[in-house]
């Protein structure tokens, strides 16, 4: 059996005037998601995500995770086309990464350019794949990926959680071992900080709260340009089955969920 220990913070930045970014992390999931820039009420969007993806798990902890997750995004996804009707939302979107396990199994679903790595014996490795026109064009073999960071259509995400019923993310299975060291975090970071830099930091921090700290003050360091959300938590020994957890960023303001009550219904259907 294996769970998450970890630490979570949320920063509306240097320059942004709210935050619409949300996270959550718990014994069982950790996850982020990031309301789309340009597009309208990007908080009520990550905010309603992390909710029922969260909502979802918490109630169903002995559930197979690949099942959870889909069926987390899939009732997300209704949320978010719900909520687009209301005047000043429509085209409202989130990237959503998360990662879930049920103690023995752990599955990745990635939707957007919020990111997961994981550090093992001081290596870090990337664990999703952006859903961006930049990585595109590096995977068309079209740009170097040295020139990716910074790159002026680097926000240019090409899939969301947006109200499309149709699109269910991807979905991998990760092989953790006790030990494991978790970050998943928003291009608020990603955009700012390099990856060797990021390495570095979860390095020198052994404290996975003293890391999440370090995080978001190199990303501000760097000029804050975005809303920044971290999460790092270390694959330890134990049930995943609880209760705990909390939310961060936009996350915590349940205002911002589009029907709570919805999502306890199809729980308990």
């Amino acid at each position: 059996m294996q769970r998450f220990v970890g630490a979570a913070a949320s920063h509306t930045g240097l320059v942004r005037d709210h935050n619409e970014d949300s996270g959550f992390a718990g014994p069982g999931l950790l996850l982020v998601a990031d309301g789309v820039g340009g597009h309208a009420a990007g908080e009520v969007a990550s905010a309603t995500a992390a909710y029922v993806v969260s909502a979802m798990a918490l109630a169903h902890p002995a559930a197979d995770p690949a099942v959870t997750l889909r069926e987390g995004v899939a009732l997300a996804q209704h949320q978010v086309a719900l909520g687009a009707q209301a005047p000043g939302r429509a085209g409202m979107a989130t990237t959503l990464t998360a990662v879930l396990t049920d103690g023995e199994r752990a599955a990745l679903l990635q939707l957007g350019d919020s990111r997961a790595y994981v550090l093992r014996r001081g290596r870090l490795t990337r664990l999703s794949h952006d859903h961006t026109v930049v990585q595109q064009l590096v995977d068309d073999g079209a740009l170097d990926p040295a020139e990716v960071l910074g790159h002026p259509w680097s926000h240019v995400v090409t899939r969301t959680l947006g109200g499309n019923p149709a699109e269910a993310g991807d979905l991998s299975w990760l092989d953790l071992l006790p030990g494991d060291r978790l970050l998943l975090c928003s291009d608020g970071l990603t955009d700012l900080v390099p990856e060797a830099g990021i390495a570095e930091v979860l390095r020198e921090h052994d404290d996975d709260s003293g890391a999440v700290d370090a995080l978001v003050g190199a990303a501000l360091e760097a000029g804050g340009r975005d809303n920044v959300t971290c999460i790092v938590a270390t694959v330890v020994p134990g049930a995943a089955r609880s209760w705990e957890g909390s939310l961060v960023g936009a996350g915590r303001d349940p205002r911002l969920v589009v029907d709570p009550a919805a999502v306890r219904l199809s729980q308990s259907a």
